[in-house]
């Protein structure tokens, strides 16, 4: 099973910078980030059920199919720093697969949160992801905007992707982040001032997730801010002081 994809291998690149796409997203979202951020080997993470996974059964725990995805991510044997970067679910996602990491004596350089709750603040429960039938998943893609409204009128776009879709929100529903672990790498949380999903002060917890440093970053635009606005000058900036 093969969790990443990269578009264009750079094996004697400086720093790899592994991408978690958010719920029902793949690693379409991240396919010109390599070419953006020229020293750096951009990995994009796919969970099963879409993209070349389409014939895959999605997951259904979020925490378990995180640590498959540790598995496969080693750290670099020659020591290169490995940056986490996820959106929305996929920050989640990362903290989970740092988390794995860090308990088998690995570290992540650096974790960039976007658009994302910090996981002491996520309390998912079985009534919460009962609750998220397909017209609240519907509600809620339209409300996050990030997909066309035409298509959502769509029904053979919906027949394609609403099973992998409201899997990752029932997914996300269901997670319960842990309380009292933090991370030991430095956490940059991002999020838009006009998200409708996250709040300043939701983003802003993120500081609790780690012993490191933390920096918050806000930035124009709403959930999606990242479609037309990717923070490469962020990310570059972190891999400049090391």
């Amino acid at each position: 099973m093969v969790w990443t994809e990269t578009v264009e291998p750079r094996p004697f690149a400086s720093a790899r910078l592994v991408c978690f796409p958010h719920a029902g997203g793949s690693p379409y979202f991240f396919r010109s980030w390599g070419k953006a951020l020229p020293g750096v080997e951009v990995h994009s993470v796919c969970y099963p059920g879409r993209a070349h996974r389409i014939g895959e059964e999605v997951a259904t725990d979020l925490t378990r199919m995180a640590g498959d995805i540790a598995r496969e991510l080693r750290p670099l044997p020659d020591g290169r720093p490995t940056l986490f970067f996820g959106h929305s679910m996929g920050a989640a996602v990362a903290y989970e697969v740092a988390r794995a990491w860090q308990a088998e004596g690995a570290r992540v350089s650096h974790l960039f949160a976007s658009a994302a709750r910090a996981p002491h603040l996520a309390q998912g429960s079985p009534e919460q992801v009962a609750a998220m039938d397909d017209e609240a998943v519907l509600a809620l893609l339209a409300r996050l905007g990030g997909t066309e409204a035409e298509l959502l009128d769509n029904p053979a776009f919906l027949e394609l992707v609403l099973p992998y879709v409201r899997a990752d929100f029932r997914m996300v529903a269901g997670y319960a982040g842990p309380r009292n672990a933090p991370l030991d790498c430095p956490v940059t949380a991002l999020v838009g001032v006009e998200d409708v999903r996250v709040t300043t002060e939701q983003a802003t917890a993120w500081r609790e997730a780690t012993r490191g440093a933390f920096t918050f970053l806000s930035r124009p635009g709403g959930h999606f801010y990242l479609a037309e606005d990717p923070p490469f000058a962020a990310i570059e900036e972190t891999l400049r002081a090391g």
